[in-house]
């Protein structure tokens, strides 16, 4: 299926201690570029992000907010330190003895002493983050991917009305080569038999002038390089898949043929068809920038 490079998407997972919450959304760009603006704690996992969202994602400018709340207040634990406060008793009744003063040290007089009662945040189960984190970061480009092929449907069904279009006038362009060489024969007998006055035509010079103009004005090749490549185009758009790229390349040459059936043209009719030709490519070129 055909995928447009704009999407968005969104999803939250939550749990008894943990939200985290995905948002993703993308515009046009040449190659894949992820922009991911989350928490200092979830650097860690930036390495493992790209590489999950490159499994979604070919093309396209994409901006990733990642949030995350921790109900978990339970985490910041009390430590008590016991070799500690066992050698600040020890030195509390070396100094006892040493000054003859009593040693009545408190439980509360030991507590203040530095490092015996310390608060220490417990350890985080990284695995169990990345669980969840990867989990949301899933579900948010599962979501952005849906309205990516979404709109890339509707960019495909637009395209190959152009497509169907462009045949058309390209069908319209070879119905009209061989009048135009009637009527130049026809314009060319009709100015000889003036300049002659009545004298006999040459038939053999009027047929090698008429072979030198329908060799200036033939466009039977890029009529029929235009016609593979609209049907290229139409190939792949069916078959779906990253095709952007190709298809811009496809585009650029069908311009150029179009260009050229243009510069041969002689004929009023055949320059407006060549003309809306290219006029029609152009939207083609552009809606194509808009396909993964």
């Amino acid at each position: 299926m055909v995928k447009s490079m704009t999407g968005y998407g969104r999803y939250e997972s939550v749990t008894e201690e943990y939200k985290i919450s995905v948002e993703m959304k993308a515009v046009n760009h040449r190659y894949l570029d992820l922009n991911i603006k989350m928490p200092k704690k979830f650097n860690y996992f930036e390495a493992g992000i790209r590489t999950l969202l490159k499994e979604y994602i070919q093309r396209g400018k994409v901006d990733v907010f990642i949030s995350y709340e921790d109900y978990t207040e339970g985490r910041i634990g009390l430590k008590y330190n016991q070799s500690l406060a066992s050698e600040y008793m020890e030195a509390f009744s070396a100094m006892a003895r040493q000054f003859g003063i009593p040693d009545n040290i408190t439980v509360m007089d030991l507590a203040r002493c530095p490092e015996v009662l310390t608060m220490e945040q417990e350890p985080e189960d990284e695995d169990e983050i990345w669980k969840l984190l990867s989990g949301a970061v899933r579900e948010a480009a599962g979501r952005f991917v849906q309205t990516r092929t979404a709109e890339g449907e509707n960019l495909k069904n637009d395209l190959l009305g152009k497509l169907d279009l462009m045949e058309s006038l390209v069908s319209e362009v070879e119905e009209r080569s061989p009048q135009i060489l009637e009527e130049y024969r026809n314009r060319l007998e009709e100015k000889v038999r003036e300049l002659l006055a009545g004298s006999a035509i040459e038939e053999n010079r009027i047929a090698a002038e008429v072979a030198i103009f329908a060799d200036k004005i033939c466009v039977d090749e890029e009529t029929v390089r235009l016609r593979s490549h609209i049907q290229n185009t139409r190939k792949e758009l069916l078959e779906g898949g990253g095709v952007g790229r190709k298809l811009d390349f496809i585009a650029q040459e069908m311009n150029r043929e179009a260009n050229t059936i243009l510069s041969k043209a002689n004929d009023l009719e055949v320059s407006q068809k060549a003309i809306a030709l290219k006029t029609e490519i152009e939207k083609v070129r552009e809606q194509i920038q808009n396909i993964e």
